[in-house]
């Protein structure tokens, strides 16, 4: 294994954005029993921190790779195309627009009902997006293409947390 190797390389997948999640999961356990420090106990200290260092970076990737969005930012960025999303934060007006009226509806929500039926609609819009980041990267390979629709879903990944809050909140 190769700590300089990308997330990809280092699970032996495709570097692409349609991931199997199960098969995803195996690997991940598969690399941290081979990693695992306790393994490592007869060789010495320095053996077993070379073997947390390799849990770690595993950990790591396997947290970029399971998440769609994670995942599709990070295939930008390796096309060169990285989301910026603190210092960029244009975006078309129609999702600015869509982006006030989800603030407006969850501002005006005040029952789980509308709240619900707001959730819905955001978790359609995500897997539209979602859908949208496939076909952008894995068939069109237009990384700087996905990165509009990886933004949005970063915006909708906040807003979400903020509905979950709510509806919490009126339960």
């Amino acid at each position: 294994m190769n700590l300089q190797a990308d997330d990809f390389e280092l699970f032996g997948l495709n570097r692409q954005f349609a991931q199997d999640r199960a098969a995803l999961d195996a690997r991940w356990k598969a690399l941290q029993r081979e990693a695992h420090p306790d393994k490592f106990a007869a060789n010495g200290a320095a053996a077993q921190r070379v073997a947390m260092q390799w849990s770690v970076r595993i950990n790591e990737a396997y947290q970029r790779l399971k998440d769609p969005l994670k995942r599709a930012a990070y295939l930008c960025e390796l096309a060169g195309a990285p989301v910026n999303a603190h210092s960029n934060t244009a975006m078309p007006p129609t999702f600015l627009m869509q982006q006030m009226e989800w603030r407006e509806a969850l501002d005006e929500a005040d029952n789980v009902s509308a709240l619900e039926s707001l959730q819905s609609e955001v978790d359609a819009s995500r897997r539209q997006l979602l859908q949208q980041c496939e076909t952008l990267l894995d068939q069109q390979h237009d990384a700087a293409a996905a990165v509009g629709p990886v933004r949005a879903l970063m915006f909708i990944e906040k807003f979400t947390q903020d509905l979950h809050q709510r509806l919490d909140q009126c339960e």
